[in-house]
């Protein structure tokens, strides 16, 4: 990708992360985090040169997807973590589907932007 891309990718990316994230907490800080999500992509809808980083809210869709797959890493199943004081179980859930979706989103964000990004002029 072009360098002058780059910033509106980041900025992109982390509009898709935050969504990403408010969606899948929903039910606890999501209610909170999604008119944030909502306002910051308002903003950067208006800007000028908008289009040049929008793959980014692709990719950042996959990252919140990417953290759960790592919280339920020891999943699928019932996990027991032994500690000096005591002992705590977890139900977890298998990893592989979280992880599959979120390296699908982070990838297609990417390869999206390139192909975005060749056919868009120089300016």
């Amino acid at each position: 990708m072009r360098t002058s891309m780059w910033p509106w990718f980041c900025a992109w990316f982390l509009v898709g992360a935050l969504a990403s994230l408010a969606l899948l907490t929903v039910l606890t800080v999501g209610v909170f985090l999604l008119p944030i999500a909502l306002v910051a992509a308002v903003f950067l809808a208006t800007r000028r040169g908008r289009r040049a980083g929008l793959a980014g809210l692709v990719s950042g869709f996959g990252v919140p997807l990417l953290y759960v797959a790592f919280l339920n890493r020891g999943g699928p199943g019932n996990v027991c973590t032994t500690t000096a004081t005591g002992q705590s179980c977890v139900d977890e859930y298998s990893p592989w589907g979280w992880l599959a979706a979120g390296v699908v989103f982070l990838i297609a964000g990417i390869v999206l932007g390139m192909v975005l990004q060749r056919r868009t002029p120089l300016r």
